[in-house]
């Protein structure tokens, strides 16, 4: 059903409106970033059927090649087309914001009161509750993305070189964009991005959409616009690291979290799992900021609650401040820097954004490019699944040892440690979310209340 007419010149769809489904979409981004690609999908392709499926995944292609946060930057991208700039930033901004309000109380009821047992089994049962939305999104985007046997191929590649070889996923991505390009240059028909044999049924095409199959005015690149978005958003990205630099200079704790959270914030492909061991190595080794394990306790928070899970580098910066002394409240030391980290870490997703997509919009009709993009997003959904066996191993399982070979490492369980209480909530929420097909959040709200449900039973020693 298509949208009213804009409220303001320019815009695709009314700009209320907008801001309703963005909060929506943000308030129910759990599951990582294949929970929150597959909600956005949902909702805004098959739901409100603002742009169609080639539009949604060429965007989320260009996303996937981008540092830094996929969905957000992927919910940057949307919000632009629809409702050009400003329409980016909120897009942007409230999905970002439940999560950071979220990570910032539990890191103060985490700094201040430790492990409280009710709380940590409450995140026993939303992480068996996040394991079944994961599964379900890597099913729902493997389903748009592997449109054939070629790109089948590709995301298995993808998933036995990240999983048993432990490549770097820039290696991936290059790869598959290589492979891609070529394709689509030769014309194959598996590169084929629209159309074709081995399309999924029931797909949204763009043409059938609000946007439709034109690029909106503001979508048209422009030099002159583009120097200045630059300027505008690298001012406002760094000026803050610049500023704690000059006056406070390096060693203060502000000072060291700016600067390694923005150097951070241009290396973070592959989302959140791909930078935790640097992160937790800079943090634990370097820095002194957290101790052994806490990185997991903080990305435990990041799992469950929603928005970005690189979200957990806020969690990093509260406690970095919260711990140092630097004369000020220690929860309003943490909360600065949690907001310091923050802003840092994300700020740089809408210059990315706002300088490339419009110059991506223009070559969405380019075959070779397209065909690049999608391979890349056939061999992420290998990656997407490698993370998904990750998390299963640990929400499954007390221990998962390394078994290593010549060139070769793979994480196998160890199956005494097996978690009955786990394996119980998980597959009732694989039954209630495949085979109920209930919403998320009360599958979400469901497995909470199990879990402290069991905690108070003494069945796990959450």
């Amino acid at each position: 059903m298509m949208s009213p007419e804009p409220s303001r010149p320019g815009d695709i769809v009314p700009l209320r409106e907008a801001v309703r489904v963005w909060a929506r979409i943000a308030a129910m981004s759990f599951g990582g970033p294949a929970g929150q690609i597959a909600l956005m999908h949902r909702v805004l392709v098959e739901e409100k059927r603002w742009i169609g499926d080639t539009r949604f995944l060429h965007a989320l292609n260009f996303c996937m090649l981008l540092p830094g946060p996929e969905a957000q930057q992927l919910a940057v991208y949307v919000g632009w087309l629809l409702n050009r700039t400003l329409g980016g930033i909120i897009a942007g901004v409230l999905f970002v914001l439940p999560g950071a309000v979220s990570i910032l109380a539990l890191s103060m009821i985490y700094a201040v009161y430790g492990q409280l047992a009710p709380v940590e089994s409450l995140f026993f049962g939303l992480k068996a509750a996040v394991l079944a939305i994961v599964l379900q999104a890597v099913v729902r985007i493997g389903g748009r993305a592997l449109r054939n046997r070629v790109m089948i191929a590709v995301a298995a590649a993808s998933l036995v070189a990240i999983y048993v070889f432990d490549v770097p996923f820039p290696l991936i991505v290059a790869a598959a964009g290589l492979i891609g390009f070529v394709g689509g240059r030769m014309a194959l028909p598996a590169f084929r991005t629209e159309g074709g044999p081995g399309r999924i049924g029931n797909e949204v095409a763009d043409a059938d959409t609000v946007l439709g199959l034109d690029i909106p005015a503001h979508a048209r690149p422009d030099r002159a616009w583009s120097v200045r978005i630059a300027v505008i958003f690298l001012l406002l990205w760094l000026s803050p690291t610049a500023v704690l630099l000059a006056v406070a200079g390096p060693g203060n704790v502000f000072a060291d979290i700016a600067t390694f959270f923005s150097m951070l914030a241009v290396v973070t492909f592959g989302g959140a799992y791909a930078v935790l061991a640097w992160v937790a190595q800079a943090a634990v080794d370097t820095y002194g900021w957290l101790a052994p394990g806490e990185m997991l306790d903080g990305l435990g928070l990041a799992e469950t609650t929603p928005g970005p899970l690189i979200m957990v580098v806020q969690f990093v910066g509260f406690l970095a401040a919260f711990r140092e002394a630097t004369g000020l409240p220690p929860l309003v030391a943490g909360t600065l820097g949690a907001l310091l980290t923050t802003w840092v870490t994300f700020a740089p997703c809408f210059l990315w954004i706002f300088l490339g997509a419009p110059y991506v919009e223009r070559l969405r009709g380019n075959r070779a490019l397209s065909a690049a993009l999608a391979t890349i997003t056939a061999a992420v959904v290998g990656v997407i699944l490698n993370l998904s066996i990750w998390f299963s191993l640990h929400v499954l399982f007390a221990e998962v040892a390394t078994v290593r070979g010549p060139g070769i490492a793979v994480d196998v369980p160890i199956l005494s440690t097996l978690d009955p209480a786990a394996a119980a909530l998980t597959a009732a929420a694989v039954v209630a979310v495949f085979g109920l097909r209930l919403a998320m959040g009360w599958v979400l709200v469901a497995a909470a209340f199990a879990g402290l449900l069991l905690w108070a039973s003494g069945l796990t020693g959450a």
